[in-house]
């Protein structure tokens, strides 16, 4: 295959390295040990957030896109379920939804990954944290969220869709639920999932593991049905903080207006 010239790698230059194949084993430890302080930095930062619902999409989208305004006006809706909502941090989807859980008076958290372009914290967010690694990201995206909403976008929000239904098609997590946002937009795909029934690489039951919906009201039932009634959730907070580890719990929206 003939290599694109005008391609160059833009991760982080260890994860870069890590993915080239085998080191020496110092250097895959000191590897190892760079991903668990990202991964408890993360973990830290996270754990008195409360429940989330992650959201995905685009960071292309602009203001003026219909999708971002979807995103605004769902998110408002989800934070009034008890629900702080998280995104990758940047722009776009993400900045619609931030923005969209502020206004709702809502907890409004970002895992930025650190990219050269198109990848920045958006202004809407009360917490967030820089991560240099894609998989730890996508890891603490999963972790906090009692439901996922994907809206439209490119490679990453498919992946992060495949990604969370394969894990709950395998059992690793529990039967969350998945509403994915934009008939239209994603029609070619609901095209090939059925195709993937048909030649019997997905069970029909696969394929109901998520709500296809262009309504923000279905799709705040459904979560409502599914994820808080479904899994007993309340209003209630995350861990309790230790001083002594320099923990601190973030205001409650009350306080910060």
């Amino acid at each position: 295959m003939e290599q694109n010239s005008e391609f160059t790698p833009v991760g982080s230059k260890h994860e870069q390295a890590f993915l080239e194949g085998p080191h020496s084993r110092w250097r895959d430890l000191f590897f190892a040990f760079d991903v668990f302080k990202e991964f408890l930095h993360g973990f830290r930062k996270f754990s008195f957030v409360g429940p989330c619902v992650t959201v995905f999409g685009s960071a292309r989208f602009k203001e003026d896109h219909p999708y971002y305004e979807i995103a605004r006006n769902l998110s408002r809706e989800i934070v009034k379920l008890g629900f702080s909502v998280i995104t990758g941090g940047g722009p776009g989807i993400m900045e619609a939804a931030n923005r969209g859980a502020k206004e709702g008076g809502g907890r409004s958290i970002g895992c930025n990954i650190v990219l050269p372009k198109e990848q920045k914290p958006n202004p809407y967010l009360d917490t967030w944290v820089d991560i240099d690694y894609m998989f730890v990201r996508k890891v603490i995206l999963m972790k906090y969220s009692y439901a996922f909403v994907v809206m439209p976008g490119g490679y990453g929000t498919l992946d992060e869709f495949f990604g969370a239904i394969t894990l709950i098609e395998t059992g690793k997590i529990k039967k969350f639920p998945v509403v994915m946002f934009g008939k239209m937009y994603h029609q070619e795909l609901m095209k090939h999932v059925e195709n993937m029934v048909a030649q019997q690489t997905i069970s029909p039951d696969d394929a109901k593991l998520f709500l296809l919906t262009d309504s923000i009201p279905e799709a705040i039932n459904h979560l409502k049905k599914y994820a808080v009634e479904g899994f007993g959730l309340s209003k209630k907070e995350g861990l309790k903080p230790l001083g002594i580890l320099g923990e601190r719990k973030l205001p409650k929206k009350d306080d910060q207006n």
